[in-house]
């Protein structure tokens, strides 16, 4: 007879449990990296929509007069229900032409509590004029900085861009 110990090396009862330990951590954060991807790249599309809409009252000169407020005011009402308009940012320059547009990246600051603390522009142009629209939002994401962030906040950045020239407005 075996020694009890040597017994148990044999032992091939509650295996599948072990191996099943083992595998589903891994597994399920796959799971939850590609469904946090997943909703990344849905809520992305949903900016970049958003941006191409708010460009389109800015062309066609629907958004002459309104204050940055008021324009981000009407970013937001085209926004999905799952964004919080608080953290929207709107960054709007222009220029007679496309070679003197500012296309830099923009690069957020944020303070110790990780808001946004850049001053961002707001210049509609005039007709004629070629403009280039941001509309930026800092979307939360699992694991922060160990997980998909990409601002030292913890947070993804999803920037929705539109350029355009205006339209001759109207008389």
């Amino acid at each position: 007879m075996k020694p009890k110990w040597l017994r148990a090396v044999d032992d091939t009862a509650g295996a599948a449990a072990v191996e099943f330990a083992l595998v589903a951590a891994p597994f399920l954060l796959l799971v939850l990296a590609a469904l946090q991807t997943m909703i990344i790249f849905l809520c992305g599309q949903a900016i970049q929509t958003v941006a191409s809409q708010s460009a389109r009252l800015v062309m066609t000169g629907q958004a002459a007069g309104l204050s940055q407020t008021n324009y981000k005011t009407a970013v937001c009402n085209n926004l999905p229900s799952m964004f919080d308009c608080s953290k929207v940012i709107v960054d709007m320059q222009s220029a007679a032409n496309f070679t003197s547009l500012n296309t830099t990246p923009p690069v957020v600051s944020y303070d110790r509590y990780g808001r946004p603390t850049n001053t961002w522009s707001y210049s509609q142009g005039s007709p004629g004029d070629v403009v280039i629209l941001r509309v930026m939002y800092n979307f939360p994401v699992l694991g922060g900085t160990i997980g998909l962030a990409n601002q030292p906040n913890g947070t993804f950045l999803m920037i929705g861009t539109a350029v355009f020239k205006n339209e001759p407005y109207p008389t």
